[in-house]
């Protein structure tokens, strides 16, 4: 599957009053678990990991377990007038097509995403698991989500999916940082490795 390679912004057209949100763009009264690059609203039955490179201990992804479905994300550094979701879903379809997987492109309320069938090993045997892939341009940022679970092919466990991505605020900060780089995460100060 061919996917169109194209530097415009990829992004909801209410973005702004409904996310995901840039840190200019929200009330700083409002809770958040300040992860860095990452502010997360807590909510009863969310379980968050936090995916740490060997060797660095840098923090690369934050996965969002809710419903019995995953959620990682990932926040990069963008230039203030390209986007970076064209690119990246074009990467992901022949990567997954390269390793054998299939690939699936429609419009949902973000904008273009992927359903994919990620070829994988289960106890020695080649087996598919189903993946979606979202990401939104926004200013100087960009935020990639992937799906697991459930909420890929269930419609309302994947609103619910979606909403919690919305909710997301990333904090893009002053550092010059080159385009494609992930923006800086950490562990939150009032991590206790509980429900969030």
């Amino acid at each position: 599957m061919t996917v169109e390679h194209s530097t415009e912004k990829s992004f909801p057209a209410n973005r702004v009053a409904s996310g995901p949100f840039d840190e200019s763009e929200v009330s700083s009264v409002k809770p958040y678990i300040d992860l860095g690059a990452i502010k997360l609203t807590p909510r009863e039955g969310l379980n968050m990991r936090l995916e740490v490179e060997e060797g660095t201990g840098r923090v690369v992804a934050v996965a969002l377990d809710f419903n019995g479905s995953t959620l990682q994300v990932q926040p990069f550094s963008a230039s203030r007038s390209h986007g970076m979701w064209h690119e990246i879903r074009a990467q992901i379809a022949d990567q997954i097509g390269n390793q054998g997987g299939t690939v699936t492109e429609f419009t949902g309320v973000l904008g273009p995403e992927l359903l994919c069938k990620v070829p994988a090993l289960a106890d020695g045997q080649q087996v598919f698991q189903d993946a979606r892939f979202i990401g939104v341009d926004g200013p100087r940022w960009f935020l990639r989500g992937v799906m697991a679970g459930p909420a890929v092919t269930d419609v309302e466990q994947g609103k619910a999916m979606i909403e919690l991505f919305r909710d997301l605020v990333v904090v893009r900060g002053q550092s010059p940082i080159p385009p494609g780089e992930l923006l800086p995460m950490h562990v939150p100060a009032q991590a206790s490795g509980a429900d969030v």
